[in-house]
């Protein structure tokens, strides 16, 4: 069991700069694959990064990148996501998540979300 629970969310201007923090509980965060995943109102929950368990590789979807950076602290079980060059279509309440699939993760854990609100 993984309990996921994520900050850093806020309001800020187009072009601006947030960092999204997940901190897990347990002993095995370095067993699992981490992710991002967002949801904009009116919109499925869509995939954003993923990064894989030692960090050595990452994943994004194509509108995020160049953007947006995931990384990992297995020491304190902590994940990232840098964002950069922030848009209003980046509006949407991130989830953290964990799980095994590389690439597009399919998690078995969420955490409870984050809002970020990118005004123009």
């Amino acid at each position: 069991q993984v309990q996921l629970v994520e900050s850093g969310g806020g309001l800020v201007q187009a072009g601006g700069s947030l960092r999204l923090s997940c901190a897990a509980s347990g002993r095995t965060f370095s067993s699992y694959v981490m992710g991002w995943f967002r949801q904009a109102p009116g919109k499925e929950r869509e995939f954003v990064a993923s990064i894989t368990r030692s960090g050595s590789s990452s994943y994004y979807v194509d509108s995020v990148k160049g953007r947006f950076t995931i990384s990992r602290d297995n020491a304190k079980n902590t994940v990232y996501l840098q964002m950069n060059s922030l848009k209003p279509e980046d509006t949407a309440v991130y989830y953290c998540a964990a799980g095994q699939t590389i690439g597009v993760l399919k998690p078995s854990y969420w955490g409870q979300g984050t809002q970020v609100t990118v005004s123009s």
